[in-house]
């Protein structure tokens, strides 16, 4: 039977869609068969494995609102062999609407999940920070639900609101739903005292449901996404890529993984040139008059610097 994960918090900025991406990256290296969903109209986890959602012809959204669009056919291979992708879109946030009428809405995703359950032996689903009913269907088909949180006191008021919704799941839709809870502390800095208290009361409070793995701050889980692969192949052998490989080994309950034996990456920085993300908007790309008459190579004269002040100091 697939075990099913739901990467969720209502928070924003906690490290979700970099925890599912690598996450299932992570299990794929393992050998796992692993189905990454993308339940995030921003679609992020789409973007962070290679694909860009706006050319996409059928997305996660076609199975949810048609009946006839089976979830097999919208999903997609990525570059890891075990490693695939149910690719979400902008027109995700439309389904909300679509399926609230639907009597049983919260169960059509465990009913898609079903049809695949034999060709999988994973399925990461990366949730919008929000409880809407995308969110709640993930999680009353989800066997496990990770909740990523940031060591910041908003992050522990975050946690508490997904507990108390988990809660209410659990009791409306039994024995279906929100399974076993762990909690991964992410975005992690050793070197402040918040951090460490908010890590060792996390623990305190939580105990075993808190992973030993925690994730810590690392410039190439940031730069990872704008060359659309997973930190493992970005730069396999970055702190956050170690960190993301010892998660999947606790989830899986195997030894800790060692790093494939491959050449480190030469990549640094972002990937992409913003320009091509922003288009027009971009103000480098504003043309006025005045930039016309403009001579590049010679540099515009400038007002004189004034003069400083000099305050003499009684004694």
């Amino acid at each position: 039977m697939m075990r099913t994960i739901a990467v969720v918090n209502q928070k924003g900025g906690c490290g979700k869609t970099t925890t599912a991406v690598n996450l299932a990256a992570a299990m794929a290296e393992q050998r796992q068969r692993v189905l990454l969903m993308d339940l995030d109209p921003q679609a992020h986890a789409t973007i962070g494995v290679g694909y860009d959602p706006d050319t996409l012809e059928r997305t996660i959204y076609d199975s949810f609102t048609n009946p006839q669009v089976t979830l097999a056919s919208v999903i997609l291979r990525t570059t890891m062999d075990q490693l695939s992708l149910a690719p979400a879109s902008i027109m995700l946030a439309g389904a909300e609407i679509e399926l609230s009428p639907i009597a049983g809405k919260e169960l059509v995703l465990g009913g898609r999940l079903k049809s695949v359950w034999d060709q999988y032996d994973a399925c990461v689903i990366d949730c919008a920070p929000s409880f809407g009913v995308l969110t709640i269907s993930a999680l009353v088909a989800s066997s496990d639900i990770l909740v990523p949180i940031q060591a910041h006191y908003y992050s522990l008021e975050g946690l508490r609101r997904v507990i108390e919704t988990i809660r209410l799941i659990r009791e409306r839709f039994h024995p279906y739903s929100a399974g076993h809870l762990s909690i991964l502390l992410t975005l992690v800095e050793d070197r402040t005292t918040l951090s460490k208290q908010i890590q060792l009361q996390v623990r305190e409070l939580f105990g075993p449901v808190v992973f030993n793995t925690v994730i810590h701050n690392n410039v190439r889980l940031c730069e990872a996404p704008s060359a659309g692969e997973p930190v493992l192949l970005y730069a396999p052998r970055s702190r956050g890529a170690v960190e993301y490989r010892a998660l999947a080994a606790e989830i899986l309950g195997s030894s800790a993984c060692v790093e494939p034996a491959r050449r480190g990456s030469s990549k640094r920085g972002i990937q992409k040139d913003l320009s091509a993300i922003f288009g027009d908007l971009c103000p480098a790309n504003e043309s006025t008059p005045e930039s016309k008459d403009r001579t590049p190579n010679k540099p515009e004269p400038q007002p004189p610097a004034p003069k400083e002040k000099v305050v003499l100091s009684s004694t």
